[in-house]
């Protein structure tokens, strides 16, 4: 058995340890770069994800700015439909108003000229029912007057259609 093998021989063991040395060093100047590596992901994984962060931030106050933008026309635009709205009421309430007068102007001719033609007629009635009180005043006069003289048979055929004439 060759002596670096042997544990008994202190060159084994300055092998091994020589060998545990290396397996430090190699070991050693490997682990601080694993280590910054997975710092480094973890750095740009954070790093990532707040630029993602940042660029959900700049899209919603885009958004928001833009949703502030369209409600402002919005309530301009209710504004303006509200305005045209109440012009369309004013508008129709004239137009009401007029109709309404011009209804109530033509009633009132209509009744004027209802009026004035039973004034008519009550005038003609009046002027008839004077005619026949008047033809029977004459025919009773007439009669009266004729009482003391002799009849005339022509005189009352006449007065008899006198009276039928004048109605």
């Amino acid at each position: 058995m060759p002596a670096f093998l042997n544990p008994a021989e202190a060159e084994m063991w300055v092998g091994v340890g020589l060998l545990i040395f290396l397996g430090i060093v190699i070991f050693g100047a490997k682990a601080p770069k694993l280590i910054n590596a997975s710092l480094d992901a973890q750095t740009a994984k954070i790093q990532s994800d707040l630029d993602e962060a940042a660029r959900i931030r700049e899209e919603a106050q885009h958004l928001l700015a833009q949703l502030k933008i369209e409600r402002a026309e919005a309530e301009a635009q209710a504004q303006e439909m509200m305005a045209a709205a109440e012009e369309q009421a004013k508008l129709y309430a004239a137009e009401a108003k007029a109709k309404l007068e011009e209804s109530l102007a033509r009633r009132q001719q209509m009744a004027e000229r209802r009026i004035a033609n039973a004034e008519a007629q009550a005038a003609t009635e009046v002027r008839a029912a004077a005619a026949d009180l008047a033809a029977a005043a004459a025919e009773v006069v007439l009669t009266k007057r004729l009482a003391g003289m002799k009849s005339d048979p022509l005189i009352d055929g006449a007065l008899g259609q006198l009276a039928t004439k004048l109605q």
